[in-house]
């Protein structure tokens, strides 16, 4: 019996086979779950060729979060690879984009700031308040973070959008656990994603996180976060919400 049988689940954020979101459709296939994933515009085809690298085909539907004629359709979107319940048991929000301008904190424009809020925090509400019809007691909405506790270098916007999304989850935990809706987050370390690839001077994190790190660190290995998201998605955590859990070899816990 795995640990996801019989689960629904919509990954979003599949665009390579080195992606977190990738290893977690896969590992979610592996351990029972039927799995749908979401893309849109230039990347579907992208994903749809990448899904079939999964252990089993998987539907992919079109989602651009920051559309809300996408976000009304998804029920009706999903509802055709469910089944006749149209039950969702769990979202996994890997989604995350800043432009180049918002590498520059202090000369970033209020147009760039707002595009990398807007995808990359205001979209974990979107997403889940336009799945929350196929909700239930025992689902669970789970996203990635790069913790933002800290001022990271060349991290800038981004961080500061980390910071909201962070702070989105526990609203949106608040909200939706009288539902009995969980909403939780990874915070992983670095991995060489493409989300990572877009980010100038991200060797820097790379080159600090394996020495400081108690258990090490690999930056190409998204399976210890993968593995966390699904454990979160499953039964095994009912009375946990609002919660970011760590999947960085001990390196947030670590002093100078």
């Amino acid at each position: 019996m795995g640990l996801l049988d019989g689960k629904r689940l919509l990954v979003t954020g599949v665009l390579k086979d080195t992606s977190i979101a990738f290893h977690v459709a896969r590992l979610a296939q592996q351990e029972g779950a039927d799995v749908v994933l979401s893309s849109f515009g230039r990347t579907m085809k992208i994903t749809q060729a990448i899904a079939r690298r999964l252990p089993a085909p998987a539907p992919v539907v079109e989602l651009d979060v920051t559309d809300p004629t996408h976000l009304e359709g998804l029920p009706t979107a999903l509802r055709a690879h469910l089944g006749e319940d149209g039950r969702l048991d769990g979202v996994v929000h890997s989604i995350g984009f800043a432009p180049q301008g918002a590498f520059d904190f202090l000369h970033a424009g209020w147009d760039d700031v707002a595009t990398a809020l807007h995808v990359s925090s205001y979209s974990l509400k979107s997403l889940t308040v336009a799945c929350r019809e196929l909700l239930h007691p025992g689902s669970a909405v789970v996203g990635l973070t790069f913790d933002a506790s800290y001022a990271w270098p060349v991290y800038d916007w981004m961080g500061v959008a980390k910071a909201a999304f962070e702070s989105t989850a526990r609203y949106l935990a608040r909200d939706l656990g009288p539902e009995g809706v969980r909403v939780n987050l990874v915070s992983a370390g670095p991995v060489r994603t493409t989300a990572a690839s877009s980010i100038p001077g991200f060797e820097q994190f790379e080159e600090t996180w394996q020495e400081r790190a108690p258990l090490g660190w690999d930056v190409r290995d998204p399976e210890p976060t993968a593995r966390a998201v699904c454990a979160l998605l499953s039964d095994w955590f009912p009375a946990t919400t609002a919660e970011i859990v760590h999947v960085d070899g001990g390196f947030h816990a670590m002093g100078a």
